[in-house]
């Protein structure tokens, strides 16, 4: 940009009745014819980022209300002798039970509406694997960290205070 007016002034000098209008750099021109694609993107990106954190809190909270269901199970489980890691285990299990299934759902249903993001990819088909195994893999991730926060807390179930909540 800083040479622009030098470039203009040559261009008047060969040719004062060339009209010289909207002048811009490559870099400029290349930013505005995909602009609606990165839009798409930056939308697509945002949506996405909040669906993750909201499918996190609704797990999270999910799980947490079913060990605080559960804290009498748990306290007696606790005082029959059952270590933390066994408890920590169960409710970690319920959460990404529940997760995986949910995950074969939105799996399949991204499968069949795939034909309708296709024009927004580039470089990648709508139904390519590393993708799928990305999201999923990163779902898992989401899933055992909201999991993991309730299990962690329901292994601090004292059993005694549970018994005698009931």
């Amino acid at each position: 940009m800083s040479i622009m007016p030098a470039l203009e002034a040559v261009a008047r000098e060969t040719n004062k009745d060339m009209p010289l209008f909207l002048t811009a750099t490559m870099d400029q021109v290349l930013a505005g014819s995909i602009a609606q694609q990165r839009m798409s993107v930056i939308v697509m990106v945002t949506f996405a980022l909040v669906a993750l954190i909201l499918a996190s809190v609704g797990l999270y909270g999910v799980i947490s209300h079913a060990v605080t269901e559960r804290t009498h199970e748990i306290g007696v489980r606790m005082a029959l002798g059952a270590e933390s890691r066994h408890v920590l285990g169960l409710v970690v299990r319920q959460g990404i039970t529940t997760a995986v299934m949910g995950m074969a759902i939105g799996v399949a249903v991204a499968f069949g509406a795939a034909r309708w993001i296709e024009g927004l990819l580039f470089g990648v088909t709508a139904t390519d694997p590393a993708t799928f195994g990305a999201v999923v893999a990163t779902l898992l991730t989401v899933v055992a960290i909201a999991c993991y926060v309730p299990a962690w807390r329901a292994t601090r179930v004292d059993p005694t205070t549970a018994l005698r909540s009931e």
